[in-house]
């Protein structure tokens, strides 16, 4: 006995209606393919800034960052702040900022054994730490401090406000309920301030290794 399968027949059609679907639904990809790469575009930039704001943090003194790191969240109550907690947080901004701009100002060297020292660049030379080493005249005058130290540490202050700037903890302690301007101001400064510092430490580069920045990899032995 043998059983037929009969396929239903397909609903007549007029001309070209058939593909009008398949038309209808690649129109709209063709149409919003370029806003949604622009939209990825948008992305890919904010992501490649804050990569370059976490590089700039590297031009930081790392123990003032993580001091700052640690101390931000308990000075600042977490955000919930009264007089005191803004105090608290007041001062260790200060104190941080400070520790930002005067480390730009110290400089390392080596002894004849590899080993590294610290110490401060004034306008007469450099001056170590450690009194009991010594550095040449000629080195130490190759270290005293000139205009390019006073640029690094602007910019260091401003990198450090960037961190802050970007620190919920911060924001919320000082800024509860932002008003429309605060959080316009709040959301494009630190950009604009990653962007400004990337362009400003590129061109202007620094010889400097202070303290927290590492040793100087040529090194200056001292007699």
């Amino acid at each position: 006995m043998d059983v037929k399968v009969e396929t239903p027949a397909s609903p007549p059609t007029s001309g070209g209606d058939a593909k009008t679907p398949l038309l209808d639904s690649q129109k709209p990809d063709s149409t919003t393919t370029p806003q949604t790469n622009q939209n990825s575009s948008i992305r890919q930039a904010i992501c490649s800034t804050f990569k370059g704001t976490a590089y700039l943090a590297s031009r930081l003194p790392a123990g003032t960052v993580l001091a700052f790191r640690l101390l931000s969240p308990i000075l600042s109550n977490q955000g919930d702040c009264d007089v005191a907690f803004k105090t608290m947080t007041a001062v260790l901004l200060a104190l941080c900022a400070l520790s930002c701009f005067f480390l730009s100002f110290t400089d390392s060297f080596k002894d004849g054994k590899g080993n590294v020292f610290f110490g401060f660049a004034t306008f007469k030379g450099f001056y170590p730490i450690d009194r009991t080493v010594t550095i040449s005249p000629e080195e130490a005058a190759k270290k005293k401090i000139g205009p390019l130290d006073f640029l690094h540490g602007f910019l260091s202050l401003l990198v450090f406000a960037t961190i802050a700037l970007l620190d919920k903890n911060i924001v919320d302690c000082f800024y509860p309920t932002p008003s429309v301007e605060i959080k316009e101001i709040i959301s494009v400064l630190p950009v604009a301030n990653g962007v400004v510092c990337s362009i400003l430490f590129v061109a202007f580069p620094t010889q400097r290794h202070g303290i927290g920045f590492g040793a100087d990899p040529d090194g200056v032995k001292s007699s």
